[in-house]
């Protein structure tokens, strides 16, 4: 597929999603058979119902903080609104997407204010055009953090002076020096792959950026991409020069609509300064598909295909976007880079405490401050919320790394938030995205909201998935409304997870039942009807 029929996903945006002819138009502007053009288009959510033009965050965080109700306000005030999936929002909850920008804290009031006219819905809350959450350091000093999200964002190019110096051994040299782990969800090795890359015989390679940050709990990235562009398109830029690559493309999930303006502006500063000669930077937006934040899946969006995960081996690393060899790493991973290029991969393994760095930690639901923290890899719960400002109630379950992570119960607080303690008690760090529970919250109620996530954002390329989504979501839905043989329906539910966990192709089904499973496990007392 070349680069006039990869535009397919961006004509359609312009033309205003899936409107009557619009595929045909794309398709013949483009040589795309028209169905195909469809298919991709009705993939994803902004560009299939393109008459929704203000979709309610329906997260657990905006769910707790009370977005059911808001939704249905809307509606009943003729407003064209459905529901959407997270939208890396959680700490200013309830966020609405109105067309592409989220409006952070949206009110009843605010509701009412616009009337039947959803162009006048505007969020009271939006004091800051950037509408930054909350965020804190985890040293008394900020500047002796890797991202330093108090810092202002500087274009000077010191730390990719110092790589070009340093050469590409010397670069992956630090970088596995530091121990740095994939801050995605995966906890790869970094410079496992950045060796892969740069070992493959085809030199036409590629950089991605995975921007497209959709896990329920999950906001981190969006603050990284807000405050600290320059550390992403430096980290990029190095990157791009150690693996023998010169084309970066930034994926950007659709509804960062204001990310994108901050990080479109680096780029263009960083031209104008001459900072990264050779590096050509390409921004390319998602349109809604929680799928894509899955690398494979991210590729074939970028290639103007349904965002299905790929089949691995082979893996991006030899075969990636367009069939070169491909480095992908996300917006937190990147960002830490230079930092490790100009301070050395000892220092930064040594800012951890049972893991290497700092780890940006999320953290939203019944909390006082939510917001993005930086702090040593392996705090626990109780540092975290401490930073936060403290709980609000009593604490009963927490989800240490967004919906894939499940639910762990309040004894388990001090248990480091890092990849192996997590693991170990059946759980994951993931991205890092935690939402407290209080006791006000009905677990059984949780574990569906978080089912009704992954069944709305199976991309149904396997059946384990596709089908096993809804029958957990639909148990629940039958516990929930008192139905009967509910007992013989949940003693079903450990075959349907062993399934989904053995035969998906990737983590989305993998992952899935873990909040019903978890649930199950700690809070039976919420199942007992």
């Amino acid at each position: 597929m070349n680069d006039e029929q990869a535009s397919i996903l961006e004509r359609l945006q312009k033309a205003g999603g899936l409107k009557e002819g619009a595929a045909r138009k794309v398709a013949r502007a483009t040589g795309v058979p028209e169905a195909a053009v469809y298919g991709a288009g009705s993939f994803f959510h902004l560009l299939s119902d393109p008459d929704t033009k203000l979709r309610v965050c329906t997260g657990l965080s905006c769910e707790m903080a009370g977005a059911r109700h808001l939704l249905e306000t809307a509606e009943a005030a003729g407003l064209p609104a459905g529901e959407c999936s997270c939208l890396a929002a959680c700490d200013v909850a309830p966020a609405v997407l109105k067309e592409r920008r989220v409006l952070p804290g949206v009110t009843l009031e605010d509701v009412h204010r616009a009337g039947a006219d959803w162009t006048r819905l505007r969020s009271s809350s939006e004091t800051d055009p950037l509408w930054k959450g909350a965020v804190g350091p985890g040293r008394d000093d900020p500047a002796t953090l890797p991202m330093n999200l108090l810092g202002p964002s500087e274009n000077d190019g010191a730390a990719f002076a110092r790589a070009a110096g340093l050469g590409p051994e010397g670069v992956i040299a630090e970088l596995e020096a530091s121990g740095l782990q994939g801050r995605g969800g995966a906890g790869f090795p970094a410079h496992v792959k950045w060796k892969a890359v740069r070992s493959e015989t085809e030199t036409t390679r590629y950089v991605v950026l995975n921007a497209d940050e959709g896990e329920p709990g999950t906001f981190k990235d969006r603050e990284v991409l807000l405050r600290r562009p320059d550390l992403v398109l430096e980290g990029l830029a190095i990157a791009a020069n150690t693996i023998g690559a010169t084309d970066v493309y930034l994926y950007l999930r659709g509804e960062f609509e204001v990310p994108w303006g901050v990080v479109e502006n680096a780029v263009a500063e960083c031209g104008e300064l001459g900072l990264y000669p050779g590096i050509h930077f390409h921004m390319h937006a998602g349109h809604g598909a929680y799928i894509c934040g899955e690398e494979t899946a991210l590729l074939e969006a970028l290639e103007g295909k349904r965002g299905m995960p790929r089949l691995k081996p082979p893996f991006p690393t030899q075969n990636g976007l367009w069939g070169k060899p491909t480095l992908i790493h996300n917006v937190e991973t990147i960002a830490c880079v230079p930092a490790i290029v100009e301070r050395g991969g000892t220092w930064f393994r040594d800012l951890g405490r049972t893991g290497p760095g700092t780890k940006l930690y999320c953290v939203s639901g019944h909390v006082k401050r939510p917001g993005t923290y930086e702090l040593p890899l392996g705090v626990c719960l109780d540092e975290l919320v401490e930073a936060a400002g403290g709980y609000e109630g009593t604490l009963l379950a927490f989800s240490p790394g967004g919906a894939s992570s499940g639910f762990l119960p309040a004894s388990e607080r001090t248990r480091p938030l890092d990849f192996k303690a997590l693991a170990e008690a059946g759980s994951m760090l993931g991205s890092a995205g935690v939402v407290v529970l209080n006791d006000t919250v009905d677990v059984a109620w949780a574990a569906r909201e978080q089912l009704r996530f992954f069944e709305a954002e199976s991309c149904g390329q396997c059946a384990p998935c596709r089908i096993g989504t809804r029958y957990l979501r639909e148990v629940l839905d039958l516990h929930l409304a008192g139905g009967g043989s509910t007992n013989q329906a949940l003693a079903h539910v450990a075959d349907a997870a062993w399934q989904m966990n053995e035969g998906s192709i990737c983590g989305l089904g993998q992952a899935a039942p873990l909040p019903l499973m978890s649930a199950l496990k700690h809070f039976p007392e919420a199942f007992e009807r």
